[in-house]
């Protein structure tokens, strides 16, 4: 359940961030897990031990999406409007990428703006970039193909042990079910727990959130969160501020009967850079056009003529 690791994406960069750097191998299927019931104890309350352990294996199932997300590649759209401070429009952009699988690694690749195909030098530039990601890649040693691995397997590692504290800086509640696309849903509220202690330092940031995440009941796998800022968050001395009320909502979908992945992102976030320039945006992404990289593909090289 990474809502947490999108809204520190957005208070460090003031954007959402799918791709990551690595690609495991194609993982094989995921073995079948029974169900987890929430049954109400003779109070009427779902008893709290029951709802960590449907969060603890949402969780699990998380990771694993993230994993097999690298194998994929697929078309991301971006809209970004620019907002004055009574919350108008005042500037918008359309961006849209063709996110690619080079030598092990997503690449976003611009493909269109407003819309619109890019220019024969805005497409040129990208085309140079892709080339020169290749070429790195390409002529890469064992050493540093070795590094690059550790490092990444390193970050997953640290996202592993984030992502397990979010079932404790929280109560949740059952509020009810509701059906998304079909599937039939446990909907949870999470509050923050003011006596949680946090054992990683990008955790502390928690408890300034508060949202309601949807899981399916019978693969046990969150489809909607929806997620908002209770509090200011600082980070740093002069870093950054996010203002209280960065709001994100997020779908997935099923992809492929073996993964779930982002459909549908849209997030509002009221920031302060350094203390001198504000951030005031309402961005929508949208994800379509999945398709499983094939590791035989033949990677194109940028001015490569076929044999």
């Amino acid at each position: 359940m990474r809502w947490c690791v999108c809204l520190a994406l957005i208070v460090l960069n003031t954007n959402w961030v799918l791709a990551q750097d690595a690609a495991p191998p194609t993982l094989p299927p995921a073995a079948a897990e029974p169900p987890i019931t929430l049954e109400p104890d003779a109070t009427g309350t779902v008893p709290a031990a029951q709802i960590r352990a449907l969060l603890l294996r949402a969780e699990d199932k998380d990771l694993e999406n993230d994993k097999r997300l690298r194998d994929y590649t697929y078309i991301e759209r971006q809209e970004e409007h620019k907002l004055d401070e009574h919350g108008n429009v005042t500037k918008t952009e359309i961006r849209t990428f063709e996110i690619l699988e080079i030598y092990g690694e997503q690449v976003e690749k611009l493909t269109a703006k407003d819309d619109k195909p890019l220019s024969p030098e805005e497409a040129k530039k990208e085309d140079d970039k892709i080339q020169k990601i290749i070429d790195k890649r390409k002529n890469e040693s064992e050493d540093e193909r070795r590094k690059r691995g550790e490092k990444q397997e390193k970050q997953r590692e640290d996202d592993r042990k984030f992502v397990l504290e979010v079932a404790d800086a929280f109560n949740f509640r059952l509020v009810g079910s509701e059906t998304i696309d079909g599937h039939d849903c446990w909907v949870l509220q999470g509050e923050p727990r003011p006596e949680f202690q946090p054992k990683r330092r990008e955790a502390k940031w928690l408890t300034k959130f508060h949202g309601r995440v949807w899981i399916d009941k019978a693969e046990t796998q969150w489809v909607k969160l929806d997620i908002s800022a209770i509090e200011t968050i600082s980070i740093g001395l002069f870093l950054a501020r996010i203002h209280k009320g960065a709001h994100v909502v997020v779908d997935l979908t099923e992809v492929n009967q073996e993964v779930w992945l982002p459909k549908h992102v849209q997030f509002r976030v009221d920031a302060r850079v350094a203390l001198l320039k504000n951030y005031r945006e309402d961005v929508e992404q949208s994800f379509r056009d999945y398709k499983k990289f094939r590791t035989e593909t033949k990677i194109t090289v940028v001015g490569e003529t076929e044999p």
